[in-house]
């Protein structure tokens, strides 16, 4: 009886390994779907068409992504190859103490026939009951024979049950090892890949550095209008926050640390959007963060850093910008060289899309999550469609990448 117990406890520990192992496997296979997407997307806007495929920043920018993706996969691959090698050990583990338990099983039952055969004789055992020298003893003998011929048939059971349990693992380890070498053959695919893509990548850096003179134009052009935007955005802060600490002077509010006096609905809906970090969805249905946010190297001019107040999100063309959150809409501007952008304020919170062509919204409407703002533009010089997102508390930058919602 204790061996089934046994048997029965041992195989209900493994079965919650498993699901907890499950559990891992499924994280890693979405992570590792949704990088394929980004991968398979950013293809798509690089091979939007031949008349674009020249050597830009934007182009740079895209294929810099695609290979941080594509190591990011493979690193994805190699923890999924260490994950899958923990079950084949363990499994390895659990095959063998089964083997052992089974094989235990055996020898016992095999003692147990041959006393059953040594004692077989229906005489001896009827004498054996007959010789007892009072009724209890008689029936303690009969009840020892039942018990006796129970248990060969719990062995019996226990046998053909670790047998069945050990079928199961053994084939699952097969299959653990045939999983195991087709990620290991993923991994070396995407190696491949990754290797023809840095190539292509220093191919491209190599061509921009003949054009550093242009490049340097460029971005001094788009830092200037960067300086615009942020002026404008700190213009509409200062006129809010007055116009908050006005409104709160007659109705009653409280002033937060970044300067809003908010009503009791404004200040819910800051705390509602203060809560929602990590779980915004994004500005385009669809798209690939190509400028992150904060100081960063330029991609091919030396000893330059890129000032980013947001982040720069490359998509498809005819794209339309979406509110990340209800709110109000603070002010549409136009910034030469910027294009158009919309100032959303949700409490003391206000999110900026930039770089739209077209605007659907006008100030002091009140927007959902996901309602369309506008139409980004997209670039004549290399066709590719560029959203640029910012995301503010008061006069504070945030960065936006931390606020959207993970694609992992």
């Amino acid at each position: 009886m204790w061996l089934t117990k046994h048997n029965i406890l041992s195989f209900l520990l493994i079965l919650s390994s498993v699901l907890a192992f499950g559990q891992s496997k499924s994280d890693l296979e979405k992570q590792k779907k949704q990088l394929l997407n980004d991968i398979e997307f950013t293809n798509k806007l690089l091979n939007e068409t031949e008349a674009n495929k020249k050597a830009t920043l934007g182009e740079l920018n895209l294929l810099s992504s695609k290979i941080n993706k594509r190591q990011e996969l493979i690193n994805t691959i190699l923890r999924e190859v260490d994950l899958i090698q923990a079950q084949i050990d363990e499994t390895k583990g659990i095959v063998k103490s089964l083997e052992e338990d089974l094989k235990r099983l055996k020898d016992e039952y095999a003692k147990m026939l041959y006393y059953a055969y040594k004692n077989q004789s229906q005489y001896d055992r009827l004498m054996f009951i007959l010789s007892s020298e009072n009724f209890n003893q008689a029936y303690k003998r009969i009840k020892y024979f039942q018990q006796y011929s129970k248990h060969r048939q719990q062995q019996a059971k226990a046998i053909e049950e670790t047998r069945t349990i050990l079928e199961s693992r053994t084939e699952e380890l097969a299959d653990k090892k045939m999983k195991m070498a087709y990620l290991v053959e993923d991994k070396e695919k995407e190696k491949i890949q990754l290797s023809t893509e840095k190539e292509e990548q220093d191919a491209m850096v190599k061509t921009l550095n003949q054009k550093e003179s242009q490049l340097k134009k460029d971005l001094n052009q788009k830092q200037r209008d960067a300086k615009k935007l942020e002026k404008a955005i700190a213009r509409i802060i200062e006129e809010e926050i007055r116009k908050a600490k006005a409104k709160a002077a007659k109705t009653g509010g409280t002033t937060t640390k970044s300067g809003f006096a908010l009503t009791p609905k404004e200040l819910e809906l800051s705390g509602q959007f203060s809560d929602n970090q990590g779980k915004l969805p994004w500005p385009s249905e669809r798209g690939v963060i190509t400028s992150s946010f904060g100081e960063h190297p330029h991609p091919t001019l030396r000893a330059i850093k890129i000032e980013n107040n947001g982040i720069d999100i490359t998509t498809d063309k005819n794209t339309k910008a979406r509110a990340v959150y209800e709110g109000t809409v603070s002010a549409v501007v136009s910034i030469p060289g910027a294009h158009k952008a919309v100032i959303m304020r949700h409490g003391e919170f206000l999110s900026v899309y930039s770089n739209l062509e077209d605007v659907t919204v006008k100030m002091g409407d009140k927007l959902s999550v996901k309602q369309e703002i506008g139409t980004v533009v997209t670039s004549r010089e290399d066709g590719k469609t560029m959203l640029h997102f910012e995301i503010w508390k008061g006069a504070t930058k945030l960065n936006p990448a931390k606020w959207i919602v993970s694609k992992k």
